[in-house]
């Protein structure tokens, strides 16, 4: 039976109304939450309690170490007893208004309406998991991208993959892709044809699953890749991330800005995403960035058709930073807190 836990309240309920992938009001404080799959849900819950585990085990010993090391009255010092977190607990929510509320007064103090949801850096989904897949191997999986955008445009239901011209290492990473897609609700079917090597694809309806696939993967990318690069960094003050912030500027011009993040007493970055077209936006971004005030490095063009030398260039061109999917973590590196 499909189930749902509350960020807003901690409540945890099975639902057997609402289908998988879909939005509800939680039952408790009537807060939106998503309903997942029983099966999904404990694999993601598993995975952060051993997550949570492994780190808990290395501080122990770390800290046994240090206390071996200098021993005090003779006797080194036990670590003390801590009981490991279970789901997303295990580590500080992201999805809470207290984790975007840094963002908010940095906007605030420069007169600057913003609105969250906080609901979309919640990563008790798959989304980001996904979204790191098709980021790491876009150079593989871009035409599934491709052709997955086209059918939900052509308002098809489903597509057929053709694995045969592949090399045999590829077509396998293609087909335990859309495997994995499908276990995660990614797609509403998934069959493949061993012999003629075809995968057979059914999309999925959920708004949501349309939106990933249209452009949301790469958001979701932009802001994990920070994560990765600041969060394990250990930045000076809380970081403060958000994913679709829509500011409301004194003239009441209207703005969302794709991914933020915030440490200490930097300038916040803001990373634009773009899967489509864009260079005729770019007199529109660049005003944007002068508007907010960002610094050019921190203001982040990622494109996902540009190569390293079309990025270098625009760049110099323009007042704002361009960056590949390779590129964007260095880059990310470079402008790490201290």
């Amino acid at each position: 039976m499909p189930v749902y836990r509350c960020n807003a309240c901690g409540y945890v309920a099975e639902e057997v109304v609402t289908p998988v992938g879909k939005a509800m009001p939680c039952g408790r404080c009537a807060k939106p939450v998503t309903v997942y799959a029983t099966v999904f849900f404990v694999e993601k819950l598993l995975e952060r309690y051993a997550a949570a585990w492994r780190e808990l085990q290395t501080l122990r010993a770390a800290e046994a170490e240090d206390a071996g090391a200098a021993p005090q009255d003779g006797k080194p010092a036990a670590a003390p007893e801590r009981a490991p977190d279970l789901g997303a607990d295990a580590s500080p929510d992201l999805a809470s208004e207290a984790q975007h509320a840094p963002l908010r007064a940095w906007f605030r103090a420069r007169q600057i309406d913003v609105t969250f949801d906080v609901a979309n850096v919640n990563t008790a989904g798959y989304f980001d998991d996904a979204a790191r897949m098709l980021g790491a191997r876009h150079d593989l999986f871009g035409e599934l991208i491709d052709r997955v955008c086209w059918s939900y445009r052509k308002v098809h239901t489903g597509l057929n993959l053709e694995l045969a011209r592949l090399p045999q290492k590829d077509a396998q990473a293609i087909n335990q892709l859309c495997r994995d897609f499908y276990s995660h609700t990614f797609f509403s079917r998934y069959h493949y044809q061993k012999v003629e090597k075809i995968v057979r694809l059914g999309l999925q309806s959920a708004p949501a699953v349309r939106r990933f696939f249209e452009g949301g993967w790469l958001e979701w990318y932009a802001l994990m890749e920070v994560l990765d690069a600041w969060g394990n960094g250990q930045p000076r003050g809380p970081l403060s991330v958000a994913r679709g912030a829509r500011v409301t500027f004194a003239n009441e011009d209207v703005q969302e800005l794709d991914v933020l993040a915030l440490a200490g007493d930097q300038p916040p970055l803001c990373i634009e995403c773009k899967t489509g077209e864009f260079r005729r936006d770019l007199d529109k971004l660049l005003r944007l960035r002068k508007r907010l005030g960002i610094p050019r490095e921190r203001f982040v063009i990622c494109a996902i058709d540009l190569d390293d030398a079309q990025a270098s260039s625009l760049s110099a061109m323009y007042e704002m930073s361009f960056v590949t999917l390779r590129s964007l973590r260095p880059h990310l590196e470079r402008l790490r807190p201290g």
